[in-house]
């Protein structure tokens, strides 16, 4: 799901409308405060894109974005089914 280029973890999310969408990110924004780590993202209708890099150790992925990155994946995967 998680691929890395650049420096950057991203990921792509489909869903079957704007409305789904936008709730996955809402739900993400939580996690995001909690942790203190936010996504580069976007959104286009029903398509998610987001980006993790840490800002704190100069735009490099670690295990921050990885812990993210999980969380995501947990929120999407709950969303799925």
């Amino acid at each position: 799901m998680w691929t890395e280029k650049n420096d950057r973890l991203s990921a792509t999310f489909m869903f079957p409308d704007f409305t789904q969408a936008f709730s996955f990110m809402t739900e993400i924004a939580f996690v995001c405060e909690k942790m203190n780590h936010h996504p580069d993202w976007s959104n286009v209708w029903n398509r998610v894109e987001i980006s993790l890099t840490t800002h704190s150790a100069n735009h490099r992925i670690t295990d921050k974005d990885w812990e993210l990155a999980k969380e995501i994946e947990k929120i999407y995967d709950r969303r799925k089914n």
